[in-house]
């Protein structure tokens, strides 16, 4: 089965491709176009040579219905996603996040797509209004790359509603894992450690959240495409482990596995906008497993120790004396 990755070289996007091609699929990842024909982490994965990788922009049309001809499923993941950075650049986020989005929803009619995974996220949500946080919970989203991931989201079920497109929304809570920017706080803080700080410098501590390995949370992306029901169209599934922990405790439990004691500083300019911080995020997974079979492998201690074992040894590709937007 041909698919189609977008954002293949990011994150997720890389973890996923590789978990695809080790599960048999004919794997084609997008990826931005740059004149140096830099795939992102797909340039160290380790199917790098199994893969079809093609340059474009899901922001432009002829790019995209190019890129998604002669594919079956297309796993949709290409975003902005830095909510610091969308208090700054609030149209490239539009741009990404809903006018990408719909030349996606627009070319896969055209070329006849089996099944759309499309990614959404937990900020949709804002601040838990109750716990756990089920896919009933209110959309309120608090940040503008939430607003326009939301839209996304809409438009996703637009399509279905409108023109019967096979739609999936999957709702990853906090994703953590190998690869990870440094602009998430999981890789914030190990970087920051590996660099030998002892003052490490964070925005809120008091918020929770609720954190899934990337493993567990691609294999929730093959199970969607993998159950052959009509009862998952159109529907918006969480993906989480039903387990919150505080960005506090959460800094101290790495420090513990990395065996160092350190002090929590919470700078002002790395602190959201007061009505913009989400203070809660509590994943409620009932519906992924009843639909997807699907329930989280790693526990969050396991998930740290294979994070931080491999940030050890891929430091340098990080600058953990910089604050990463």
């Amino acid at each position: 089965m041909k698919v189609l990755v977008t954002g293949a070289g990011g994150f997720i996007g890389s973890h996923l491709c590789e978990s695809l091609v080790n599960e048999g699929y004919e794997v084609r990842a997008l990826v931005r176009y740059n004149s140096k024909n830099f795939w992102g982490w797909l340039e160290h994965s380790s199917v790098k040579n199994e893969i079809e990788v093609i340059q474009g922009d899901i922001i432009d049309f002829d790019s995209v219905k190019k890129a998604t001809k002669d594919v079956r499923i297309i796993f949709h993941l290409a975003a902005l996603i830095s909510i610091p950075y969308s208090y700054q650049v609030q149209q490239g986020f539009v741009n990404v996040n809903i006018k990408g989005m719909l030349n996606l929803m627009q070319a896969s009619l055209l070329n006849g797509i089996e099944k759309f995974i499309h990614t959404s996220t937990s900020e949709v949500y804002g601040t838990a209004q109750y716990v756990p946080m089920d896919e009933n919970h209110p959309i309120n989203p608090e940040s503008p790359y939430a607003a326009t991931k939301a839209a996304a989201d809409y438009l996703a079920l637009s399509f279905y509603k409108s023109f019967n497109l096979p739609v999936v929304i999957l709702r990853p809570f906090n994703v953590y894992g190998p690869r990870q920017s440094a602009r998430a706080v999981i890789p914030t803080i190990i970087t920051q450690i590996l660099s030998g700080e002892k003052k490490i410098n964070l925005g809120a501590l008091h918020p929770t959240r609720d954190f899934t390995y990337v493993k567990d949370t691609v294999r929730g992306f093959i199970l969607a495409e993998k159950i052959n029901s009509d009862n998952i169209l159109g529907k918006v599934i969480n993906i989480g482990s039903n387990f919150e922990i505080s960005i506090e405790k959460l800094a101290q439990d790495i420090a513990k596995l990395m065996e160092v004691n350190i002090e929590l500083s919470s700078e002002e300019k790395r602190k959201r906008p007061v009505k913009s911080e989400v203070k809660r995020l509590w994943a409620e997974n009932r519906i992924a497993k009843e639909l997807l079979g699907w329930t989280p492998n790693c526990s969050l201690e396991q998930g740290l120790k294979i994070t931080i074992d491999w940030f050890k040894k891929n430091i340098n590709f990080y600058k953990p004396e910089i604050y990463n937007v």
